[in-house]
């Protein structure tokens, strides 16, 4: 513990933005306007998230001088446009003690034109998305900087995540913030690019107050904002006094910046966070935009078969980029029911979105009619079904081409975990939006969309037609063909695969919870079997603790099936 309570008043300008990897134009213009603005508003000390001058995750683009050269000038740049008041941001600094790795995950504070401190990273997670110890040497020293006569404790995002009071295991054997404090910090700034996943909010929001409640020491976090490929940053910067009492929450998955005193008196916040659906909902528009904006794009395709699947993704793209800059196309074949094909149009109509009609029938015919000699005397298989998946696929990927708009893939985490999708034709496209939303989470999401949101044009009066949503699900690539001849209903599917994917368990963990033996066995040879195809699918999106792609390294040759 810290001792007595500490009273002092630091107005500090949080700037929670949204930065894009590389454009360091763009972010050191978009940093100063925040400083700028935060000044305006009686700011004594400004911060901006971690890494914010060249973009977070950079990834391998650290491998490469010039870029590390164009960050260094970035906050030369960012110094000169500073006056009195200090600017902390986060910047890739060179390490110069060698050996060891070239460079650090770092902190500058910025003030009247120079540099006037830096502070390096000492806690580099190397755990599900996050690569940190393959680029940064990890900074050794810890110690307070004084400010106006106090001493702040500044740590950049993971720092602060190693309260050995409120994780029941900790990954690290050193606390910066416990090394901090013991040499009288009086007050702990934290920047950060913390990625979100559903819940992830209230976690770090649950956190931060246990570690300023117990320290006794106020706090100020300001996080990334906006997305970068897979990633999702929320923001949600905060404000904590030394009770651990929200002071100010920043907005939730969009830009912010305000001026809080961690330390004024009066009546603390109630921090409340709107319904899970819509804060998905919210996380998955901002995904989209930022993916297709930060690509150079300014539009999207999607193909509208008539469900539920379809239908979110085709209402997340205009929320995201607007009604004016989404196409909806159908390309109904012979087992293309004529209510999925109302169905399509109804919601196109909804939205006010361009819809195009495109049969794929006579050229599903001619490639029919191509393979009839190869294929007689063979059995009707998944290969006929397949053929129309891709045709679409193909039709859509043609209308890519023509209109420079980016296709977005409608599938979603249940189907692509078990493979219920088909490589090179429903899984083409720039971005997978639904592929780390469970079906279930589909139809709750859809419903909540069709009671709150205003998207739909005037006069409808729901969103997604209600059949779309009621409608047993179905690829329609056979006749009468539904999802559930040959996976097991949505419910206990799903509740297999947060189990096994998510958690880890293991197969008979998962049995011993009560699921049948058998349709964990088959759902689990199905995952493992699959690998190969999500390899080759589109970004997905992450709103769960462990998403298919980057935070999922699992080898797609191997035989590992206890």
């Amino acid at each position: 513990m810290a001792g007595a309570i500490i009273l002092f008043a630091l107005k500090i300008g949080f700037l929670q933005l949204n930065s894009t990897i590389g454009d360091f134009r763009g972010n050191v213009k978009k940093l100063v306007d925040g400083y700028q603005k935060a000044v305006a508003l009686g700011a004594e000390f400004v911060m901006a998230p971690e890494l914010f001058l060249c973009g977070y995750p950079p990834r391998d683009l650290l491998l490469r001088t010039d870029f590390v050269e164009a960050n260094l000038a970035a906050v030369g740049q960012a110094a000169k446009e500073t006056g009195a008041i200090p600017l902390c941001v986060g910047f890739v600094d060179r390490n110069a003690a060698r050996p060891g790795r070239a460079l650090h995950n770092a902190a500058a504070i910025l003030q009247g034109g120079t540099i006037r401190r830096r502070t390096n990273k000492r806690l580099l997670p190397s755990y599900d998305v996050f690569d940190e110890d393959r680029y940064f040497e990890p900074g050794r020293d810890a110690a307070p900087f004084e400010f106006n006569g106090r001493k702040i404790a500044l740590t950049i995002c993971e720092d602060i995540w190693n309260d050995e009071d409120f994780w029941p295991e900790r990954l690290y054997r050193r606390d910066p913030i416990k090394e901090l404090i013991g040499q009288g910090a009086e007050m702990i700034v934290n920047i950060s690019a913390s990625p979100w996943h559903e819940g992830k909010e209230g976690t770090r929001l649950k956190m931060l107050q246990r570690l300023a409640a117990d320290e006794r020491i106020p706090l100020a976090q300001v996080n990334l904002v906006g997305a970068n490929d897979e990633l999702i940053f929320d923001g949600h910067s905060v404000a904590l006094d030394s009770r651990g009492r929200v002071v100010a929450l920043a907005k939730g998955f969009e830009e912010d910046v305000f001026v809080a005193d961690p330390e004024r008196e009066g009546e603390a916040m109630e921090p409340e966070f709107p319904p899970r659906e819509a804060r998905i909902f919210s996380a998955l528009s901002l995904g989209i935009r930022d993916y297709t904006a930060k690509c150079g794009f300014k539009s999207a395709i999607v193909g509208l078969s008539g469900g539920i699947d379809s239908a979110l993704t085709a209402v997340l793209a205009v929320d995201a980029l607007g009604r004016e800059n989404v196409m909806g196309v159908a390309m109904p074949a012979r087992y293309s029911s004529a209510g999925s094909l109302a169905d399509a149009g109804a919601l196109a109509k909804n939205l006010g979105i361009r819809f195009e009609t495109l049969p794929i029938e006579p050229v599903f015919q001619a490639v029919e009619k191509q393979l009839e000699k190869i294929f007689a005397k063979l059995k009707t298989n998944e290969a006929e079904e397949n053929l129309q998946s891709r045709l679409r696929g193909t039709t859509l990927m043609a209308l890519s081409n023509k209109f420079g708009a980016l296709v977005l893939t409608t599938g979603n985490k249940s189907e692509m975990a078990v493979g219920y999708c088909t490589l090179y034709g429903d899984m083409n496209g720039a971005l997978a939006p639904l592929a780390d939303v469970l079906k279930t989470d589909v139809y709750r999401i859809a419903r909540w969309a069709n009671a709150n949101h205003k998207l739909a044009e005037a006069g409808a009066r729901e969103i997604i037609p209600a059949t779309s949503i009621t409608k047993p699900p179905s690829a329609e690539l056979r006749a009468n063909q539904t999802d559930q001849d040959t996976l097991p209903p949505y419910d206990t599917l799903d509740a297999i695969l947060d189990l096994h994917v998510v958690r880890n368990c293991g197969k008979d963990e998962i049995i011993a919870r009560g699921f049948d033996a058998v349709i964990v066995n088959d759902v689990l040879n199905r995952i493992n079997f699959s690998e190969y195809k999500r390899r080759q699918a589109a970004p997905a999106l992450k709103i769960s603790p462990r998403a298919f792609g980057m935070g999922r390294r699992i080898p797609i040759a191997q035989r590992f099936r206890i």
